[in-house]
């Protein structure tokens, strides 16, 4: 064809930089920290077979059968219970099924945003996201984040300046990727805010109820006093992302807007897979469920973090997250993550992570990487930790090598002054 068929927006969408850089993780001698999955042992299987079970024997006609868009009323009903119990006033009608937390983040977008509005996000940010909003071709205002979530001041900076800004996106719990938790104060503060310059903020809370120890801070939208706080949660951290069920928690008007954009969309959530969640939430223990995934996730966490306190260099910082799947690791400035991770980890350590440059809307940074310690088992996580140890302790005397012999002008990346020149001695014969 002389001209394209794709409209301009698909300009906007891309493979997935992670898909992209793991595809060497085929590899079954591969030990991936890359993926955000859960670990598919605490996936409740014979609970959840008897629910679906239930549903066909019980309810099976209406089970298999198309129902309403915004989800099956019994499922709403009982999410709005669940909110209510952390003090969010909501009943079913201002709940709407999806099909995973990912589905809000693409009709929020598409709901919101027109060509060049700008959406305010954390840097770094999900990179699902990014994914989900780019085709609407926004811009972007990033702000950074500490060990305390969103920096407050540097937030109203930028709204001062972007008064037209539409949304506010944030994970306020153990966020993806860095693990960080927006403080109690600070949730305050983003809601007023969001009052003081008229912005809405989309809550995205998928790892939510995976708390390691102590209360849960109050979501955004308990604390959120003039409705302007659009709230997504899943069912895929704390019962299976197979089954593909999230749900957003908004005004009425806003839900019914996202109603109907999913009616053209895919009509509605799978019916069978609604009502056996339902069935679970109503007959299972749920909350010693939970609790089972957050011991699992602490030891796990626990045992990733102890080997990087013991034997990572002091110059490698990473967070301690109080909850969720990830921990963040900051090389020292010079290091390339992806090009060191493409180079040597994966072919020659065979050790797999997700470099950090993708998760930045703005300006990339090239020094970190998302770490996942959730998916693998206790033995793996030992085994690719100490891994990841043996290469850690040669990257920062590899980085200062590069620098010596580079012209003090250009990044310790790839090319003549590359990883492969100062890393090959180091790393060509690790096993």
């Amino acid at each position: 064809m002389k001209n394209s068929p794709y409209a301009e927006r698909m300009k906007h969408v891309r493979p997935s930089a992670i898909r992209d850089l793991l595809k060497l993780g085929a590899d079954p001698e591969i030990i991936s920290f890359g993926g955000g999955y859960p670990d598919a042992s605490l996936f409740p299987l014979d609970t959840l077979s008897s629910a679906f079970e239930t549903a066909i024997r019980e309810s099976g006609r209406e089970a298999l059968q198309y129902t309403v868009s915004n989800g099956i009323p019994r499922l709403r009903a009982q999410i709005a219970v669940r909110m209510g119990a952390e003090g969010v006033r909501c009943d079913a009608d201002c709940v709407l099924i999806l099909q995973g937390a990912q589905q809000g983040l693409d009709l929020v977008a598409k709901m919101l945003v027109d060509k060049d509005d700008l959406i305010v996000v954390e840097d770094p940010t999900f990179l699902g996201a990014l994914a989900a909003f780019n085709p609407y071709e926004p811009t972007y205002a990033t702000v950074p984040i500490d060990d305390q979530g969103i920096d407050m001041e540097a937030l109203e900076r930028t709204l001062r300046g972007h008064p037209e800004a539409k949304f506010i996106y944030t994970v306020p719990e153990f966020q993806n990727p860095t693990g960080v938790t927006l403080s109690l104060e600070r949730r305050k503060t983003l809601i007023q805010l969001a009052n003081k310059y008229d912005v809405l903020i989309l809550e995205d809370t998928p790892y939510r109820e995976i708390r390691f120890e102590g209360n849960s801070l109050p979501s955004l939208k308990s604390l959120d006093t003039e409705d302007r706080v659009i709230y997504l949660g899943s069912f895929s951290k704390i019962l299976a992302p197979g089954l593909r069920l999230g749900w957003a928690v908004a005004p009425r008007p806003v839900i019914e807007h996202m109603t109907l954009l999913k009616l053209a969309a895919d009509t509605q959530c799978n019916t069978l897979n609604m009502t056996a969640v339902s069935l679970f939430l109503e007959r299972a223990d749920v909350e010693r469920h939970i609790e089972d995934i957050r011991k699992t996730y602490l030891r796990k966490k626990n045992l990733m973090l102890d080997t990087i306190r013991r034997s990572f260099p002091q110059e490698i910082a990473f967070t301690d997250p109080s909850g969720g799947m990830f921990t963040w690791l900051t090389f020292p400035d010079g290091f390339d993550a992806g090009e060191f991770m493409q180079a040597f980890s994966l072919p020659r350590a065979k050790v797999a992570y997700v470099p950090g440059a993708p998760f930045f809307a703005g300006r990339q940074k090239v020094n970190n990487a998302r770490i996942s310690y959730s998916t693998q088992t206790d033995e793996q996580i030992a085994k690719g930790s100490a891994r990841l140890e043996f290469c850690s302790r040669n990257t920062c005397e590899a980085i200062e090598e590069g620098r010596q012999q580079s012209d003090g002008n250009k990044r310790f990346d790839g090319g003549a002054n590359g990883p492969d020149r100062f890393f090959g001695a180091r790393f060509g014969t690790l096993a």
